[in-house]
């Protein structure tokens, strides 16, 4: 992540302070979406409408998120697991 900050052009002092940004960000998304499998289609367009304003696709994503929380609901952790190392 800090290499993605520093190719959009921000140096040395800047990199702390978004990096703070991002993880605050991420957070308020998780905490938004901690009950998403209890949400009707409504509530989680409007979710994600407030972390993507002017994105056009708002139905695409909340299609691709209920996908992949789907696609992750029926695998096992030792699936996500099995490349670690054991060491």
């Amino acid at each position: 992540m800090e290499l993605s900050i520093r190719e959009i052009g921000y140096g040395d002092q800047s990199i702390n302070k978004k990096m703070k940004d991002y993880i605050n960000l991420f957070h308020s998304i998780i905490s938004e979406i901690h009950f998403w499998s209890d949400l009707d289609a409504k509530d989680k367009k409007k979710i994600i409408s407030n972390f993507f304003e002017n994105f056009g696709e708002i139905d695409y994503l909340v299609d691709y998120f209920e996908k992949y929380r789907q696609n992750l609901s029926k695998k096992t952790l030792n699936l996500y697991l099995k490349s670690v190392s054991n060491k």
